[in-house]
């Protein structure tokens, strides 16, 4: 598997990041609800943590996730787990077990480290292109205009100019 549309899209995300300050990366936004974009960012580091995780463990859980509030607060600390989580995503694909609970029955699927990873992809581009509206207030921060949309997009509109 081709773990590049991972990595560049981590890799995009600390782009944005780094131009924020800790009191813009933890401002409430009215556009997200009042989420912050520390939030969304949590979100997505703790799902590829979850998956990594899993990786060892056999099992998959992504409801019992940390919900660190360093990492939404903190943006030196987000960035140094996203780099975490982009020098360590790359792995042989396995099979793992998807432990879901809802109403407190458990659900047990069987799924595999690279659907979870591509799924991982889906849900981080989701989220940035959250962040992207979030930070549509802010003059100062430059967002790549691939940022938050999904390859399949960027393919399709690529060949809608040609």
């Amino acid at each position: 598997m081709d773990f590049s549309s991972i990595k560049n899209s981590l890799i995009e995300l600390k782009d944005v990041l780094q131009q924020l300050n800790n009191e813009t990366f933890a401002q409430p936004i009215p556009s997200l609800s009042n989420a912050t974009i520390g939030e969304h960012t949590r979100h997505i580091i703790e799902l590829y943590q979850a998956v990594l995780t899993a990786y060892d463990s056999g099992i998959l859980n992504y409801d019992a996730r940390e919900r660190n509030k360093t990492i939404q607060e903190n943006k030196n600390i987000a960035l140094i787990t996203i780099d975490e989580i982009v020098e360590n995503i790359e792995k042989e694909d396995k099979k793992l077990t998807m432990k879901h609970c809802v109403s407190n029955a458990v659900t047990l699927i069987e799924t595999n480290y690279f659907r979870e990873v591509l799924y991982n992809l889906e849900h981080c581009i989701h989220h940035q292109a959250l962040i992207k509206v979030g930070l549509l207030s802010f003059n100062d921060i430059t967002i790549n205009e691939t940022f938050g949309v999904a390859p399949s997009t960027l393919e399709f509109r690529k060949a809608c100019a040609q």
